[in-house]
């Protein structure tokens, strides 16, 4: 243990990581300063924090990558260290550096073990001079696209490209054949150069049923240790969507050789603090001794660490603040055992049936069950800011088997109640009911071949439809007399709602204590009885009702329009215009005015929450007009290019 703990520590990040150091830091008996721009001035992480500066405007390269103005915030506050959480400047070494000059002690690695592995291609190098085996690929200096192409071509197809500087899916694509090279390559480097300042890349052979195991490891500079294994191979566009510990089927043989080979590469560069090494591996056979490969090490925590911390009790957090203030490791390999296993999902502001589109919004309600642990940044009543990743919470369950730590997820994720934007809440349940993910029939391209699958949301049935009109006639809560009067006939009310643009019509007969709600021909009977309303032998589900927009919870949340009398479904928009789909850049332009364009063709590149997102021609015509001129900040349903039938746009 160090003699003296710090007095007080600057979190230079912000949402769900923030808080989690924040929390860490107070049971440690240390203050905590917030940083936050403009835009979250009154976030959750700057409510929690003793302290708080605002350090720029709402992009992040006006304020949580301004080295020098975080550098100041710590400076003028006291405080002692910094903890950069994962993303922004956490994998900075010119910002280990200027806090270093400033005398403030850096939670995490010296630059120089962050630079060795801050370059893809140099840190393949490394470890396979320590040892650690590695995928086949080209990790050069030559950048020439020629040069690249033929070295995919050596390697063979597919391959992967991979930015040398990135990290989080960005910056990377799959190449399935020489024909897609030289477009995906444009991409890839497009996107690098927005994420990192880096268009640099590597090519890698692409392992035909991957699995991605990781390991956690933990070093003080001098030796290291690691706190076993997590799988993340459920993926989405190389994103992690489910992780857990300990990785499904793993034998103690290809335990040992792995985690063996990570702390071999920790040591290789005296690493201090937490440390992920990154490895995939062929699960066409099973995990095997010799079916693994190194492919990245994150000096940094990481995202997923909860489930670390579930199956072996240790707080990542405050081992990392014990070691920057000068401790050795607090236990030894011995010490550390598993327990259980944990599985966590990350819970986005993303439309999965628009192909994982992040959206904006306001949390309208918010609320999550007891029995899991919730890391998040956000409360009810918050917007979801198009400038920062839209995570909304990271649900973590931990159970002693497999099957119960993935039956309690499914269980805590089915009583989220959530309303105000649309979110991956739906699919997360079924990803985490699907027979293949059950049975740990694992690999990264699992989600993408069953994508359709898991975004179909089920039909609501008859009974869910019947306590919307309930609630669209502010009759959820307890029996009141009857209003109105008919003869000798029940009083009954058609109630009109519109679900996903289809309409439905419920005429709800009403009684005492019982009604008859009509829908589709089918009859549902509500009874009022032990202090809650009942469909069948079934409980009515939670809502939220903002306007005339109502929310069901207990499963996926479903939105239904309340139509008033004369008013109509909305109608899906046409295909004449190109709309933003979110607010963000307008980063490139594929077409000019006049120009011929089919149904699919690539139109214009807007970069938004972080990523590049390519908007297509919906349909065969002629440019009409371009409505925005590229390098614009767009909002979110801003007309962008307009069609014209190809007929039309030749008169």
């Amino acid at each position: 243990m160090a003699e003296r703990l710090f007095a007080k520590i600057l979190v230079a990040n912000r949402g769900e990581i923030a808080c989690r150091v924040i929390a860490s830091a107070r049971r440690l008996g240390i203050a905590s300063v917030a940083v936050h721009s403009e835009a979250d001035a009154d976030a959750l992480h700057v409510r929690l924090a003793d302290e708080a500066v605002c350090i720029g405007g709402a992009a992040p390269a006006e304020s949580y990558l301004r080295i020098d103005r975080i550098v100041e915030a710590a400076q003028a506050t006291g405080a002692e260290a910094v903890h950069p959480g994962y993303g922004f400047l956490s994998e900075n070494p010119a910002f280990v550096e200027a806090l270093e000059a400033a005398g403030i002690t850096f939670i995490g690695p010296s630059a120089e073990a962050i630079r060795a592995m801050g370059l893809k291609g140099a840190a393949k190098a490394l470890m396979e001079e320590a040892g650690v085996p590695v995928v086949p690929g080209y990790h050069g200096t030559n950048q020439e696209p020629e040069h690249l192409a033929a070295e995919a071509r050596r390697i063979g197809y597919p391959v992967l490209l991979k930015a040398v500087a990135g990290g989080g899916g960005k910056g990377m694509r799959r190449v399935d054949g020489p024909e897609g090279f030289a477009q995906a390559l444009a991409s890839a480097r497009a996107e690098a150069s927005a994420a990192f300042g880096n268009p640099d890349m590597l090519v890698e052979k692409y392992i035909r049923d991957p699995r991605h195991v990781e390991v956690q490891i933990f070093g003080d500079g001098r030796r290291a240790l690691h706190l076993y294994e997590r799988d993340c191979s459920l993926q989405r566009r190389h994103q992690k969507v489910i992780e857990e510990a300990p990785a499904p089927g793993i034998s103690p043989e290809t335990r040992a050789a792995m985690t063996e080979a990570a702390v071999r590469a920790a040591e290789a560069i005296g690493y201090r603090g937490a440390g992920t090494v990154e490895f995939i591996a062929d699960g066409s056979d099973g995990l095997r001794p010799d079916g693994f490969w190194f492919m990245e090490m994150n000096t940094r925590l990481q995202v997923e660490h909860p489930v670390t911390e579930a199956v072996t009790g240790i707080d990542l957090v405050e081992w990392q603040i014990l070691v920057a203030a000068g401790a050795g490791l607090p236990l030894e390999q011995e010490q550390i055992q598993l327990d259980g296993h944990a599985v966590e999902a990350r819970l986005y502001a993303e439309d999965p049936a628009a192909g994982f589109l992040p959206a904006t919004g306001r949390l309208a309600r918010l609320a999550f069950p007891e029995g899991l642990r919730v890391d998040t940044g956000v409360r009810e009543g918050d917007e979801i800011s198009p400038h920062y990743d839209p995570m909304i919470a990271k649900l973590i369950a931990h159970g002693p088997s497999r099957e119960a730590a993935f039956q309690r997820l499914h269980a805590g994720l089915r009583d989220v109640e959530l309303a105000g934007t649309v979110t991956n809440l739906g699919f997360l349940q079924a990803l985490c009911s699907d027979p293949q993910v059950r049975a740990a029939a694992l690999d990264t391209g699992l989600i993408e071949r069953r994508a359709e699958a898991l975004c179909q949301l089920p039909a609501l049935a008859p009974a869910a439809l019947a306590w919307a009109a309930m609630v669209a006639l502010d009759l959820s809560g307890p029996p009141a007399p009857r209003r109105g009067f008919t003869l000798w006939a029940p009083l009954c009310h058609l109630v009109r709602l519109a679900v996903e643009g289809e309409e439905h019509e419920v005429r709800l007969c009403l009684g005492d204590g019982r009604h008859e709600a009509h829908v589709g021909g089918e009859v549902i009977a509500l009874d009022w009885r032990a202090g809650a309303w009942w469909t069948g032998a079934k409980r009515a589900p939670a809502w939220h009702r903002e306007g005339d927009q109502v929310t069901l919870f207990g499963g996926a949340p479903r939105r239904i329009e309340i139509l008033r009398p004369g008013a109509e479904a909305a109608e899906a928009q046409g295909g004449d215009v190109i709309l933003a789909p979110m607010p963000g850049l307008l980063r490139a332009l594929r077409a000019n005015a006049g120009d011929r364009v089919a149904a699919g063709q690539p139109l214009a590149i807007l970069e938004a929450m972080k990523m590049e997102h390519a908007l297509s021609a919906p349909r065969d015509g002629v440019i009409a007009e371009i409505l925005q001129p590229e390098g614009a900040q767009v909002d979110a349903g801003a007309a962008l290019i307009r069609l014209t039938p190809e007929e039309e746009g030749q008169s």
